[in-house]
């Protein structure tokens, strides 16, 4: 098992449990709250998204494992699952196998298939890393003119897909790496748009807020152009900037910070590795141990830009996504969104605090 399958195993192993327990007997809190001034916002669970982040920094996970952009793509699904949408239409899944077509997901209710059956089922889906043809690490979804590897997905046999989201992480080498994202953020965008005009097409950058200290006119450059992607009206419906910190003490060993994705795996021209091993199974208290330690990791509200802000992206996809459905469609998002919760405090202070 080679050092990238190992550290992601390890780090789905962890996720799962962290997502597990943001949830109240298996049942998410409502996102959406009344501000005092009467009005509906989209609060983002900014806690659950902290703890995630500080994974791949307890396994001195490099980028070039995929972990850190994967801690992203985890949250903004668990968030889509909040929001109310069917917990097996939204990919990355939960649970192992990540990718599995509805259809294939709905064999495994209650009372789908003979039980002894559906056992067997389960338990070759579970057990086994990914069955060709039917389960995936990676979800490719054909654009205009190429496949495309989108990193968050909702979607379904009826509907095909309705959000469409990719994410970059950036913890370093700000000025080297940043034109290269946008390039390639823009022209994914236009091959995705023109395909699935319908779908919520998101952008998600995760950086790292020392960015600000080290290379203040290339942050306001990748801040400006961020927003200017989410206002195209053959790009992206929103874009999201995630401004992370966390000390250098916590930094894997040699780790230049870019994200170093395949470009011909994430074009569709060669099939991603398919050939994982089975999902790592460890005990309960060596995971508790495990998040024990996770590395101090702070969202940086102070200096998001609103019109990049999580809370507003969420609030974009979900809203694009009822619009551009009947109302017999999304029932439980539905719902979530006209009966939201009194606010409480901040998000942005009970978050950072």
């Amino acid at each position: 098992m080679g050092a990238d399958s190992s550290s992601k195993q390890r780090a789905w192993v962890l996720f799962d449990r962290i997502v597990d327990e943001a949830a109240v007997d298996s049942e998410y809190s409502n996102p959406w709250v009344i501000d005092m001034t009467g009005a509906l916002r989209y609060e983002p669970d900014f806690a659950t998204l902290e703890r995630l982040l500080g994974v791949p920094l307890l396994l001195r996970a490099a980028t070039t494992t995929g972990v850190p952009a994967l801690a992203l793509d985890v949250w903004i699904a668990y968030e889509l699952r909040r929001a109310g949408f069917d917990r097996n239409a939204v990919w990355p899944r939960a649970t192992h196998p990540r990718i599995l077509p509805a259809p294939v997901a709905k064999l495994l209710e209650k009372g789908a298939l003979p039980a002894k059956m559906q056992a067997e089922l389960l338990a070759r889906l579970e057990k086994k890393g990914n069955i060709k043809g039917v389960t995936h690490s990676y979800a490719s979804i054909l654009g205009k003119n190429y496949l495309k590897q989108v990193d968050v997905i909702l979607t379904d046999w009826d509907t095909g897909p309705e959000v469409l989201i990719s994410t970059k992480r950036m913890d370093s080498s700000y000025g080297k790496n940043a034109p290269n994202r946008i390039e390639e953020s823009y022209g994914d965008a236009k091959n995705l748009r023109l395909r699935h005009p319908m779908a919520a097409l998101g952008f998600v950058f995760g950086l790292r807020n020392d960015v600000f200290d080290k290379e203040l006119a290339t942050a306001d450059w990748l801040l400006d152009l961020l927003a200017k992607l989410g206002r195209e009206d053959d790009a992206y419906h929103a874009t999201c900037v995630i401004l992370i910190e966390y000390g250098d003490e916590v930094l894997p060993p040699g780790d230049n910070g870019a994200d170093d994705e395949d470009r011909a795996v994430s074009a569709g021209l060669e099939p991603a590795d398919e050939d994982e091993d089975e999902p790592l199974v460890i005990a309960d208290a060596l995971i508790d141990n495990d998040l024990k330690w996770l590395p101090k990791v702070r969202i940086d509200h102070s200096r998001t830009p609103a019109a990049l802000s999580p809370a507003r992206f969420l609030a974009l996809m979900v809203e694009h996504v009822l619009d551009a459905t009947p109302v017999n469609l999304h029932k439980q998002a539905r719902d979530l969104r006209r009966a939201p919760n009194p606010e409480r405090d901040d998000p942005a202070t009970s978050a950072a605090s």
